[in-house]
């Protein structure tokens, strides 16, 4: 279930939004001020799907909350506020915020803002599951392609393929050749370099092609990684 965090210091808002939200399926904790949101946000075993933020709270302001979480990361971000004026919304997106509902607001409203920021954080996570990336590269698991910089690399093999995505699951690790051997063309390592070798150098030129940046490394006497 997905867990939203309310930050409202009116008693009769942040009831009255819980107790819809929970009707729509959500499960919902509340902070009543900033410093209760703040310390509710640095425990990892709540792990909120959504923030909705008041800006005007008691304590830590609703504007160092939202900064606070930006720090951190992407989690999104949804103010209410009672300022309606163009640049009051502009300094809130600036800071930001992912969307902002003008008080007093309608139920209906807030649930459907809820709905969209909830289901674009859906469609990032099913991009990140089928894309890799390194630097400018990003490997296509869907589509078979590799990309750099917008660019498509010609002609990738089958183990070409599987070599680049072996790397950029573990961008900082150095891949023996055997184990690179045996994940690309899955069967064993009889001790047989070149044909590895020969990928390798395909797959450098292949690159080249599209930047002159090195992305495979050469490890003497291990085998192959990034080139960080």
């Amino acid at each position: 279930m997905q867990r939203i965090l309310i930050v409202e210091d009116d008693t009769n808002i942040n009831n009255l939004l819980r107790e819809a939200l929970s009707k729509a399926g959500y499960s919902c904790e509340q902070a009543f001020s900033g410093t209760e949101a703040k310390l509710l946000l640095n425990m990892p075993e709540h792990n909120y799907s959504l923030v909705l933020l008041d800006l005007m709270l008691p304590g830590i302001t609703g504007e160092e909350v939202l900064a606070e979480i930006r720090k951190k990361g992407k989690l999104p971000v949804i103010v209410l506020t009672a300022k309606d004026g163009l640049d009051e919304k502009v300094q809130v997106l600036t800071n930001g915020a992912d969307d902002y509902i003008t008080k007093p607001f309608e139920i209906r409203e807030v649930l459907a803002r809820i709905q969209v920021q909830l289901r674009h954080e859906e469609e990032k996570e099913t991009e990140e599951e089928h894309n890799l990336s390194f630097k400018k590269m990003v490997l296509n698991r869907d589509t078979f392609q590799v990309k750099i910089d917008g660019k498509i690399l010609s002609k990738i093999t089958k183990q070409e393929f599987a070599i680049l995505e072996l790397l950029l699951r573990n961008p900082k690790q150095v891949f023996s050749k055997e184990d690179i051997f045996e994940y690309a063309w899955d069967e064993p390592y009889m001790g047989e370099t070149k044909t590895l070798d020969v990928h390798i150098s395909n797959i450098r030129k292949k690159i080249k092609t599209v930047t002159s940046e090195e992305y495979i490394e050469t490890v003497w006497g291990i085998g192959y990684r990034l080139h960080v």
